[in-house]
């Protein structure tokens, strides 16, 4: 997962070309304090608690941001350009992977891997990871038959406890960038960053 760190690099130098050094120094700083709070992460039984290190360095980053007297709305133009650019496919493969994904989801072969993967996201590894419920009935997600309900999220616990809970819904706009990558509109109705009880994730194929 280290390769990620070169895509807030170049955000850094686009924005900051005179600081870039200096801030990349504190953002790596502050994410030695903040790998110390999520390293479960690596060796978790739910696999959505190793998204934990990519978000704790955007942590990393938007404290060393903070610092330097940055706004919201500067931070969040910083972070999802690096987020734009990390998940943009590299290649043709990589743009058919992701478009194949959500068809493969509809499919005989993906009911045991959805099984296996419920039981693994259901279960709170940690107390400061994530809990989620994954739903194929078609009624539940819109007719697309795949959808997910994240219970308790990690990242509003590292967030919250590094006393930065305002800027979780950046994080939370990352999903919609992902989403429109694979074909699909992300449709949810509320997130635990903004007070609701869980993040439901529903999806509908963009035309």
């Amino acid at each position: 997962m280290v390769g990620y760190r070169k895509y807030f690099t170049r955000a850094l130098g686009n924005y900051y070309p005179n600081r870039v050094r200096e801030l990349e120094a504190q953002t790596e700083k502050h994410f030695e304090t903040i790998a110390k709070d999520i390293s479960f992460a690596a060796n978790s039984r739910n696999p959505i608690d190793r998204r934990l290190e990519f978000c704790g360095y955007f942590l990393a980053l938007i404290k060393s941001l903070d610092a330097a007297g940055e706004g919201f709305l500067m931070i969040r133009k910083v972070c999802l350009e690096v987020v734009t650019e990390y998940v943009r496919p590299k290649n043709k493969i990589e743009a058919f992977a992701r478009r194949l994904l959500p068809i493969l989801l509809n499919t005989w072969l993906a009911k045991p891997i959805l099984g296996n993967l419920q039981k693994r996201v259901s279960q709170r590894d940690s107390p400061d990871g994530f809990m989620a419920n994954i739903l194929t009935d078609k009624e539940q997600t819109l007719g697309f038959g795949y959808g997910i309900d994240i219970l308790e999220c990690g990242i509003c616990k590292l967030f919250t406890k590094h006393n930065f809970s305002k800027y979780i819904s950046i994080l939370c706009e990352v999903d919609e960038i992902t989403s429109s990558l694979a074909g699909l509109k992300l449709i949810r109705t509320g997130t635990i960053a903004t007070g609701s009880k869980k993040c439901d994730f529903r999806f509908i194929k963009n035309n």
